[in-house]
């Protein structure tokens, strides 16, 4: 029998430190979080392990831009499948349009008439959208130049990151260090929009099933399958789906604010993949309930503190 132990806070902690009190606590939300650095930390120190990154809801303008590039940089993440809204978001920062700190209790009326869109608090400038628009016009003429008019749309995000000099860029980041990055929803996004304007005209096909088969290959060539979830969304279930390839992942963790009763994917604890073989059945799930901004850059920095 394992009694409670209380969390003790002292000064001078390191977030190591103050994930492992919580562990010797091993209950409720403290207890979940413990459990999932030690899942990622597995993840990260086992050569075994193809790391798949998922990123729903915005994880990009809302901050954790720095902590996915570390995460890349020092190769922990073998492969990134996002929302198309991060891959646009990403992309407009690199173009030097940052998301501005705004204010939940605003007039949306009067950010209209200022050219600002916002997404809860994070404002964002709609020059940053018409630099996007002429950028994309650039990168699809350029693929058609070279005579390619069929594309995948990770080789699509691939010929997007050649044309950022941000450093900071994931997508920089990710091409430089060879994270392929998928984004199966893509079209749900101003890039999406700019490619049927572009069709209009000319014709650059996307092809998704080219993605598939590079994804199928990855799923097939890994040892163990590690999943790190943030968000749920199309995203979530993108990676989950294609490891029923390999009967499931070996070992996920993912942070979600959704809620389980509706029946959503976004809100589903992991252990009911298991039943779906999107998951092996070994103990090695955990789900966190909170805000990603918040949860995922105090488990890396509990993790990279080893």
């Amino acid at each position: 029998m394992k009694y409670i132990k209380h969390i003790e806070v002292t000064s001078g902690m390191t977030a190591g430190q103050l994930v492992a009190e919580m562990g010797k606590s091993g209950v409720l939300g403290a207890g979940r979080l413990a459990r999932a650095a030690a899942i990622l930390k597995e993840m990260f120190t086992d050569p075994d392990y193809t790391v798949f990154l998922t990123l729903a809801g915005p994880m990009i303008p809302g901050g954790l831009r720095s902590v996915v590039g570390e995460l890349i940089s020092r190769k922990y993440i073998d492969v990134i499948v996002a929302s198309g809204a991060n891959i646009v978001h990403d992309v407009i920062e690199g173009l030097g349009f940052k998301e501005i700190r705004g204010s939940f209790s605003v007039d949306d009326i009067e950010l209209k008439k200022q050219g600002i869109g916002r997404a809860g608090d994070i404002f964002f400038q709609q020059k940053g959208f018409e630099a996007l628009e002429k950028q994309m016009s650039n990168v699809f003429h350029s693929i058609l130049k070279r005579g390619v008019d069929n594309i995948s749309i990770s080789d699509l995000i691939s010929e997007i990151s050649k044309k950022i000099t941000d450093l900071e860029s994931v997508l920089k980041k990710a091409s430089i260090h060879g994270v392929p990055i998928f984004s199966p929803g893509l079209l749900d996004s101003m890039i999406g929009l700019h490619l049927w304007t572009f069709n209009q005209i000319k014709q650059l096909r996307i092809n998704p099933i080219l993605d598939l088969n590079r994804l199928s290959d990855i799923i097939y060539d890994a040892k163990k399958i590690g999943a790190i979830f943030l968000g749920g969304g199309l995203p979530k279930h993108h990676v989950l789906g294609v490891s029923i390839l390999k009967d499931g992942v070996n070992a996920a963790v993912q942070i979600t604010l959704d809620r389980p009763e509706g029946g959503s994917l976004s809100g589903a604890p992991l252990e009911e993949a298991i039943s779906w073989n999107k998951a092996k059945p070994l103990k090695k799930l955990e789900t966190v309930i909170g805000d990603a901004t918040i949860i995922f850059p105090l488990l890396v920095a509990a993790v990279l503190e080893d």
